[in-house]
């Protein structure tokens, strides 16, 4: 197991690694950083943005290739990622905003998992009756609903909270409050700024687990083995569980798996409504500003979280399925 978790890191470390330089050429191609200077008042001669930008290993002038071995040492033996056209530096940005959209999506994430799955049983298990059709029109209804409308709803909804109790309960903007003191404090004021976000997300994102979950449930209520576990003696409810849901899981599960880059950086129109300065702003805001090693690191988080992502789809098939665990 552990020699083959190691050529899976392997081959998926070089795929990435590839990824990663190919993105780095294509936006310096596509990219122009001096675009940032264009326009001031009073404006910069060619030589001076030039002068700018030579220091940040960013200047066009200077030969791509040279460019891109400053840019690969620099990560290789100081884990550097270079610098905005401005100065940021990319290590600290990103460091901040993996955080900030770990906080607002890995929760809702986890809850549209949770509550569709749970749904997708509860709805395969009374197949046409009147929960099932119930739960299905719901989930049609909110699978429908866009991001910015969910996020509308949500805030009216928190604002209406505090309108009726009188008191801040829910923050519609912003991560945190600043100057917040004492561990306890501190969850609190998280929890009040990330409940609607998180409802939002949730609301959204649950439907497609649900409709995945209770066709796969489905599929597998009438198969062979089910059929036999129940002649054995077990209930529904019984062969649903130790049988059915088991080998139903697996492509939700892998589907789950793979969504992890989506988590990090999908959430930009909940994170710009809220105003969480999360990696889904962060990556808009490097495209705008032609800031090629801001693109470049997004692109390689995005990349390495598809390899843990591929690899964690691996591991929960050989724990949901003994036939692959004995192979």
């Amino acid at each position: 197991m552990f020699r083959y978790l190691f050529r899976k890191t392997l081959s998926w470390g070089l795929i990435v690694f590839l990824a990663t330089n190919l993105t780095y050429f294509l936006a310096s191609f596509f990219l122009d950083p001096r675009a940032n200077y264009f326009g001031r008042r009073p404006p910069l001669a060619d030589d001076q943005i030039d002068a700018l930008l030579e220091p940040l290993n960013l200047s066009p002038n200077t030969p791509i290739m040279e460019r891109w071995w400053n840019w690969l040492t620099g990560i290789l033996l100081h884990w550097d990622w270079g610098k905005s056209p401005l100065g940021d530096s990319v290590n600290e940005q990103v460091s901040y905003r993996i955080w900030v959209s770990a906080q607002l999506t890995l929760l809702a994430t986890l809850l549209s998992i949770v509550v569709g799955v749970a749904l997708g049983v509860y709805t395969a298990s009374r197949q046409y009756k009147r929960a099932d059709r119930v739960w299905q029109g719901i989930s049609i209804i909110t699978m429908n609903i866009h991001v910015v409308v969910a996020s509308i709803a949500v805030v009216w909804l928190g604002l209406k909270v505090n309108e009726w109790t009188g008191k801040r309960i829910f923050y519609v903007t912003g991560a945190s409050t600043p100057g917040v003191q004492g561990l306890g404090n501190k969850m609190v004021d998280y929890a009040q700024h990330l409940v609607l976000p998180t409802l939002s997300l949730l609301i959204i994102s649950y439907a497609g687990y649900h409709f995945m979950q209770r066709t796969l449930l489905l599929d597998n209520l009438n198969a062979d083995y089910v059929r036999t576990a129940r002649a054995k003696g077990l209930t529904k409810s019984q062969a649903v569980r130790r049988h059915a849901l088991r080998t139903s899981l697996i492509p939700v599960a892998t589907s789950v798996a793979f969504s992890v880059p989506g988590v990090f950086t999908g959430a930009v129109m909940t994170e710009r409504i809220f105003a969480w300065q999360g990696m889904g702003q962060y990556f808009i805001q490097t495209i705008t500003r032609n800031d090629v090693n801001g693109v470049v690191v997004v692109a390689a988080f995005g990349a390495a979280m598809t390899a843990v992502s591929a690899i964690l789809a691996d591991l929960i098939v050989v724990a949901l399925d003994p036939r692959v665990r004995v192979s």
